[in-house]
């Protein structure tokens, strides 16, 4: 059956102006992250695409070695743009990024020329786009120079690759140098996208929250449910089949008996809110506009209709905030400290 979308798409979510850019985004973000390679079954991929985008949910956010394997969720996106959602490109914000491990060899990540126009015509490719519209430097470079970087991105949008570039997981330093060396090239850097949840608070830390404000960048936080840890998956300790268990983005040992009893604690305050905790932790991140919008993942769409529900109390108390804080403090969970605070 072809796929409508909801006619109520727009009634509830809500769209924020990214920086002192034309372009608004929606309070919520779809990552393709986890959960779109090839151990996903394709229709699973499909409902949730279809699913976001019924509740407002137009950015869809995805990475040249987003899978597992690499590649594999950018196919599988642009099969889903060439059937369910052909016809509505003009309503989605399609982004992608280049910097971590893609190719065998010298030239297969960082943030050289070479490897960011050559993966970003390979990302078009995949998905079958004649541009996206934001494409990122996914990560500082220490060796390659900051200005050849920039330069790449400015050519990719002057070529017609990608409407507006952004930088992911760069520190304040490093973003103001990054933003200045856009601004004399023309091509203003539109977007960061840090990790940010209650959890891991390093771009308070860094000061990157308030130079973003100051140089009119806008932002888009990932892992804002801490990869899961701030929802009510781990509640009870660490379920059978959960991140946790596998290894991969989330470790086990900060799982502690400590963070369980903390994690009770917020899911307390988020029912007295009336929300889930998954939901409390998105309006948190997202409280007074300093973030312009949260990036989420998911492997059920249930899940992003419990997500999306955030946007309907994005409002905190100081008396909330401050009870908040008290179970949810900086806890260290930065696992992108190496791109981000270190350099």
């Amino acid at each position: 059956m072809t796929y409508v979308p909801a006619e109520t798409r727009y009634d509830t979510m809500s769209y924020r102006r990214c920086g002192r850019s034309g372009l608004k985004l929606p309070a919520i973000s779809f990552g393709l992250w986890h959960n779109f390679g090839g151990e996903t079954p394709h229709d699973l991929k499909r409902d949730m695409c279809r699913t976001a985008f019924d509740h407002g949910i137009t950015h869809f956010d995805l990475a040249n070695n987003y899978g597992p394997p690499a590649g594999s969720a950018e196919e599988a996106f642009g099969e889903i743009l060439r059937t369910d959602f052909a016809g509505y490109r003009d309503e989605l914000i399609i982004s992608s990024k280049a910097g971590y491990k893609m190719w065998p060899g010298p030239y297969g990540e960082f943030g050289s020329r070479k490897y960011l126009i050559a993966s970003c015509d390979q990302s078009l490719k995949r998905m079958g786009l004649d541009y996206v519209d934001i494409f990122y430097s996914h990560r500082f470079d220490p060796e390659t120079p900051l200005e050849e970087t920039m330069g790449a991105l400015d050519h990719i949008v002057r070529s017609g690759r990608a409407q507006y570039v952004g930088i992911s997981s760069y520190n304040s330093q490093r973003t103001r140098e990054a933003v200045a060396i856009l601004k004399d090239l023309g091509t203003p850097c539109l977007i960061h996208q840090p990790s940010y949840n209650m959890l891991n608070r390093w771009v308070e830390r860094d000061g990157l929250k308030d130079t973003l404000d100051e140089l009119g960048v806008g932002s888009i936080a990932f892992t804002p449910l801490a990869q899961g840890m701030l929802t009510n998956k781990y509640l009870g300790g660490i379920p059978e089949g959960s991140r946790a268990t596998k290894g991969s983005s989330l470790d086990a040992d900060w799982i502690t008996d400590e963070m369980i009893e903390a994690l009770k604690g917020l899911n307390e305050i988020a029912k007295a809110r009336g929300q889930t905790l998954a939901q409390m932790a998105i309006a948190w991140v997202l409280r007074n506009e300093g973030i312009t919008t949260a990036l989420i993942g998911a492997s059920k769409s249930s899940q992003i209709v419990d997500c999306a529900g955030a946007v309907a109390n994005l409002t905190f108390t100081d008396a909330e905030l401050a009870e908040i804080d008290g179970f949810a403090k900086e806890k260290g969970l930065n696992r992108w400290a190496m791109s981000s605070e270190e350099v």
